[in-house]
């Protein structure tokens, strides 16, 4: 008996977000190989090949009359700058926290950026948070200042990089633009920088890509790949799972970062580290428990709504 096209899609999608999301949990081994290669080069690399890899992927699945129909509105254009300038940041501090020995703090990061993405849509878009959401929230705040006063540092990798990342979300949705074609803007409007910072290492001798070898560059060039290809399966993912599905199986992506930080790269993981991690897993187990709760009641309504009106009368 063969599968149905929704179960067979179903399995698909499954495969695809365990895949990009575990692919983005061991990136810090990827981003450990350039570790010769300062972080701002690899940035500026990142943008050039991620932009020639869409542009080849978007020629070969003819989507150009959607990106043109993009690309005639100016508010897409306005917050895909603003989105691109957030991932950047994102990016640029990703890699060289991975690469200076911090990748514990990148993961408490991530696993924070569910908190600040209900945070953002209170501030900017007055949605109200239910209890268990402000318990959450503050759950999260007291590990943080836990980890400030307790550990004596504030935790400034983790905390940028879940507001980038967040704010990155936030900026996209604005722009209402699908997944392909906004990251092709988001890279291309950016791309400019990109070159010219390329071209001013190379006239100053600073250059490493095409002088340190052949591996190196080829793993520069890779870097397109490794960026766009984890989105299509992510994308793809999205398409065809529950969001409650999708909900879980992002903290793959921290999760694995943190095991390579405390098991593979032996990076300090000291008491307080273990209850600031405590106290925002017990937050980020209530803020799904809640999310899974709302939205088994909105299905029981609908179906209840669906059963009512095809009642005969």
């Amino acid at each position: 008996m063969s599968k149905s096209p929704d179960k067979s899609h179903e399995t698909s999608a499954l495969i695809a977000a365990i895949a990009a999301f575990g692919t983005w949990g061991l990136i810090p081994i990827y981003w450990k190989r350039l570790g010769a290669v300062p972080a701002p080069e690899i940035l500026a690399h990142r943008f050039v090949w991620t932009t020639a890899f869409l542009f080849c992927l978007l020629t070969w699945q003819r989507r150009w009359p959607e990106v043109m129909a993009y690309a005639r509105s100016r508010r897409a254009m306005f917050y895909c700058l603003a989105s691109g300038l957030s991932l950047s940041g994102n990016w640029l501090l990703f890699i060289w926290a991975v690469n200076a020995g911090r990748v514990i703090e990148t993961s408490l990061g991530y696993f924070m950026t569910p908190l600040v993405n209900v945070l953002l849509g209170a501030v900017f878009l007055r949605e109200r948070l239910t209890r268990l959401q402000l318990v959450s929230v503050l759950l999260a705040t007291l590990g943080v200042l836990y980890l400030t006063f307790g550990y004596g540092r504030f935790p400034w990798v983790a905390m940028t990089l879940c507001t980038t990342f967040g704010l990155y979300g936030f900026l996209r949705k604005r722009s209402a633009t699908a997944a392909i074609p906004g990251l092709f803007f988001e890279t291309t409007l950016l791309l400019p920088l990109a070159i010219v910072y390329l071209i001013f290492l190379r006239y100053n001798g600073g250059l490493i890509f095409g002088s340190a070898g052949l591996r190196l560059s080829i793993l520069l060039i890779s870097t397109g790949v490794v960026t766009a290809v984890p989105l299509l399966w992510f994308g793809h993912a999205a398409r065809h799972l529950r969001l409650t599905t999708v909900g879980f199986l992002q903290y793959l992506s921290p999760s694995g970062s943190f095991f390579l930080g405390v098991f593979l790269y032996h990076e300090p993981f000291t008491r307080g580290h273990l209850i600031t991690f405590s106290l925002i897993w017990a937050a980020l187990a209530i803020f799904t428990w809640e999310a899974i709760t709302r939205w088994r009641s909105s299905r029981v309504r609908q179906v209840f709504e669906e059963s009512v009106c095809e009642t005969p009368v």
